[in-house]
């Protein structure tokens, strides 16, 4: 695969082909280039918000729907084109890949549904011994500037779809940066979008280096509101620089998954597992913690360290690997380094902990105590964005539910399931409680006009 000389989408102009300067991307597993992008200049970001910031979207819901739809349709059916992409660029596994596929497709289908829906609220007055016959309605309206985006690396194109969607759905106009390290699904999708019929004005993408365009990109006087995915420092430094904007950051967890015991432990330890490795681990709703109730530890352990070795891995485009590298060797080696310090600490490993490049086994250690690094890093208290609960007792889960300060709590689930529909998000330093997924995401991107007309 290679797709080098891509350019930047500039309101749907190919901008920077073939520049000298450009941004390698590397498959993560091979080695070999998968491609090259180009590193925006400052000047090309200012012109893609000034284009943005000079076209106002008029399209009605009937034809957002249907570019929505479109592009829907095409993301079924070129998903093994797409999957192929994501797994060249990040290393995911054909599986992982295929799958985020097909909730990109989910994404836009979810959109064009919304889309549909009347979202105004309407008000009698006449309710209150002050009222008056008059009625009070209410209507969503696109932002008057721009939207920025910024997206990470761990889902190549779920990420840039749950950004550029809602945005789509609601006649706003997006400047999307993807991460430099997986560029090129941003790319595909943004194609997609403007072959569906999207105006190009509406979305244009950048790629280069955050050191040298991030700032623009969050203070350009065009930006209305900030979306960001990605980790703790950066979200907050956005949130330092961006000033009198609007933003809507999703920053990372540190999600537990807690096994009573009443649990069934096959399915917990299942979860346990498919929460953990899944998409190489690289989830902010990923296993983070295992909780486990003192009378089952045992019997729960050895179940966690025997589907942890039956758990395939390897080169990522082999079908029959659930697993495939993370998202570079620095990364696997970072990975290394933390088990070697909690096993020179005292904990035991039980399975894995082996590397090969960006390659890192799907490893168990037990005996971990909070103040070891392993903990201290990856499971930090500071989170709070989804959690699982194992348990058969109604009690219990209302319990849990009440009283877990995250943004979900599913049960007998992995934390990080979801519909692309529903709300997602968490508060602490998880982000500032406003929801992603596409309903409360098409929220944050409007302002909410309200008027009033006689009634009688």
């Amino acid at each position: 695969m290679d797709v080098r000389h891509e350019g930047l989408r500039i309101a749907g102009e190919v901008v920077g082909a073939g520049r000298a300067e450009h941004i390698a991307v590397h498959d993560p597993f091979t080695r070999r280039l998968v491609g090259t992008v180009p590193k925006a200049t400052l000047a090309e970001v200012r012109r893609a918000f000034d284009i943005a910031r000079g076209y106002r979207a008029r399209l009605s819901r009937f034809e957002r729907a249907n570019i929505l739809n479109r592009a829907a349709d095409a993301v079924r059916r070129r998903t093994a084109e797409i999957a192929a992409l994501i797994t060249a660029e990040s290393g995911l596994s054909l599986k992982d890949s295929t799958y985020e596929a097909g909730r990109v497709a989910d994404v836009l289908m979810f959109g064009a549904l919304e889309v549909l829906k009347d979202d105004g609220q309407t008000f009698s007055c006449d309710i209150t011994p002050h009222g008056r016959r008059r009625r009070v309605h209410t209507q969503r309206d696109p932002l008057l500037g721009v939207i920025t985006a910024i997206t990470p690396f761990n889902h190549p194109m779920n990420q840039v779809a749950h950004k550029v969607v809602p945005a789509v759905a609601t006649n706003n106009r997006m400047v999307l940066k993807p991460s430099e390290k997986v560029p090129l699904s941003a790319l595909l999708f943004t194609d997609i979008l403007y072959e569906a019929g999207l105006p190009p004005e509406m979305l244009s993408v950048v790629t280069g280096d955050p050191r040298e365009i991030a700032d623009e990109l969050v203070t350009n006087p065009a930006v209305d509101l900030v979306t960001f995915t990605g980790g703790v420092a950066i979200g907050k430094a956005i949130a330092a620089r961006a000033g009198y904007r609007r933003l809507v950051l999703e920053l990372g967890g540190n999600d537990p998954i807690i096994v009573m015991d009443d649990a069934d432990l096959d399915e917990a330890s299942s979860l346990a597992v498919q929460g953990s490795y899944k998409n190489s681990g690289q989830r902010c709703t990923a296993v983070k913690r295992m909780l486990v109730h003192e009378k089952v530890a045992a019997a729960f352990t050895d179940a966690v360290v025997e589907k942890t070795r039956a758990w395939r891995h390897g080169d990522p485009t082999d079908k029959g690997n659930e697993m495939g590298t993370v998202i570079d060797e620095a990364a696997a080696r970072l990975f290394e380094a933390r088990v070697d310090e909690a096993i020179a600490q005292g904990a035991r490993l039980l399975a894995g902990h082996r590397r090969d490049g960006a390659l890192y086994a799907p490893t168990v250690i037990d005996r971990v105590r909070p103040e070891m690094t392993v903990v201290a890093i990856a499971n930090g208290t500071a989170y709070g964005l989804s959690s699982s609960v194992c348990t058969q007792r109604l009690d219990v889960i209302t319990r849990f539910v009440d009283e877990l300060h995250v943004g979900t709590v599913n049960v007998r689930e992995v934390p990080g399931y979801r519909l692309e529909l529903t709300p997602f998000g968490g508060i602490k330093d998880s982000g500032l409680g406003y929801k992603e997924g596409v309903q409360e995401a098409m929220k944050s991107f409007t302002n909410t006009k309200t008027y009033s007309l006689p009634w009688t």
